[in-house]
C-alpha cells in the first residue's frame, strides 16, 4: 500500500471534517435552520440554473481542445463526462479529471493521455481567469485593502513590506528559473506548462470561441454565487465583496475537495471583513455550499447513470 496515495486521499477529507466541526462549533444551529427555512429558493433555483449553464459551456469549450486532435464526441457525452468529475473529485481528491478522460475513451474511443491533456490545458485557461479575476479585485478594492493593511500593519511600515514583497519576488524567481530539482523544480514545471498552455490556446483554430465560452463560464461562476446573496433576508453584499467572497471561496475549493467544511469558512470571514453581519454571512456561506454540492450529487448521479443508457450500442 502506498502511505503517500493513502495521505493524500486521508488528510484533505479529515482537514474538511475538521472545518466543518470548528465552523459548526461557533455557529448558533437552530438559527442557520431557520435561514434555510427562510431563505427564498427561487434565488437558490436560479443559482443552480446558472451553474448548469457553465457545466454545458465548459462541455462544449472542451471540444474545441479535441478536434485539433481528431476526435469529435457527442456533446452529450462530454457534459456527461463532466459531470462525474465532478461527483469523483467530491469522492476522490483531484480524481475528476481522470474520470472525465476515462469516459471519453470509453464512450467515444479518445485516447486518455490525449483527452486528459487536453483537460489540463483548460484548467490552465480556468487559472488565468481566477488569477484575472484577482487582480480585477485587487484594483476595484484598493482602497479596501490598504485601509485593512494599515489596521494590521504600521502605515509608516508598509512602504518597507512592498519592498520587502518585490525583493522577495526577484529573488524567488531568480530562483525558480536556475531550479533543476525538488519543489522549485515542480513550481518551474508548472509555469513553463502555463506558458505553454496559453500559446496553444492562442493558436487553436477557434480560440476565440474558446476564449468566449472561459469567459462566459467564469462569468456564470460569479451570477450563480451572486444571486444567492438575494435570497437570505438582510444580507446586503456589496460587488466588492462579491468578488473577496467568490475568490475565497475558490481557493477553499482548491484546498479542501468540494470545499467540505472550508467553504463556508471562508466565504463567511470573507464577508465579514467588509462589515456585514456574522450570522447571515455563515447562512449565506452554508446554504450556498449545500446548493452546490446537491447540485453535484444529483447531476453527476445522474450522468452514471445516463452514460450508459445513451451510449447503448457502445
Amino acid at each position: 500500500m502506498d502511505i503517500k496515495k493513502v495521505l493524500k486521499t486521508i488528510l484533505p477529507f479529515a482537514l474538511g471534517g475538521f472545518l466543518v466541526w470548528y465552523s459548526l462549533s461557533d455557529i448558533d444551529i437552530p438559527n442557520l435552520l431557520n435561514q434555510f427555512k427562510s431563505a427564498n429558493y427561487w434565488w437558490i433555483t436560479l443559482s443552480l440554473f446558472f451553474g448548469i449553464l457553465s457545466h454545458i459551456s465548459r462541455a462544449y469549450r472542451w471540444s474545441f481542445m479535441l478536434e485539433p486532435l481528431g476526435y469529435k464526441p457527442k456533446l452529450v457525452n462530454n457534459i456527461l463526462a463532466v459531470l462525474v468529475g465532478y461527483l469523483v473529485n467530491y469522492t476522490i481528491p483531484r480524481a475528476g479529471e481522470a474520470s472525465r478522460a476515462l469516459v471519453l475513451k470509453n464512450y467515444e474511443n479518445v485516447p486518455f493521455e490525449k483527452g486528459f491533456g487536453s483537460i489540463v490545458a483548460e484548467r490552465i485557461a480556468d487559472v488565468i481567469m481566477l488569477l484575472l479575476i484577482l487582480t480585477v479585485t485587487l484594483f476595484l478594492q484598493f482602497d479596501f485593502i490598504y485601509e485593512l493593511l494599515t489596521k494590521l500593519v504600521d502605515p509608516s511600515k508598509i512602504i518597507y513590506v512592498l519592498f520587502g514583497l518585490l525583493a522577495f519576488f526577484i529573488f524567488f524567481t531568480l530562483y525558480i528559473k536556475k531550479a533543476k530539482s525538488g519543489f522549485a523544480l515542480k513550481i518551474k514545471t508548472f509555469l513553463i506548462g502555463l506558458l505553454e498552455g496559453v500559446s496553444s490556446i492562442l493558436k487553436m483554430e477557434k480560440k476565440w470561441a474558446f476564449i468566449f465560452h472561459t469567459f462566459f463560464i467564469w462569468i456564470m461562476y460569479i451570477l450563480m454565487f451572486w444571486v444567492v446573496t438575494f435570497a437570505i433576508e438582510g444580507l446586503n453584499v456589496p460587488l466588492g465583496a462579491i468578488l473577496v467572497g467568490f475568490i475565497a471561496g475558490a481557493f477553499s475549493i482548491a484546498i479542501v475537495p468540494g470545499g467540505i467544511g472550508s467553504y463556508p469558512l471562508a466565504v463567511a470571514k470573507a464577508f465579514v471583513l467588509f462589515g456585514i453581519a456574522e450570522a447571515p454571512s455563515e447562512a449565506f456561506g452554508w446554504i450556498m455550499w449545500t446548493a452546490q454540492t446537491a447540485m453535484i450529487i444529483v447531476f453527476g448521479g445522474l450522468a452514471f447513470l445516463l452514460l450508459p443508457v445513451v451510449n447503448k450500442n457502445k
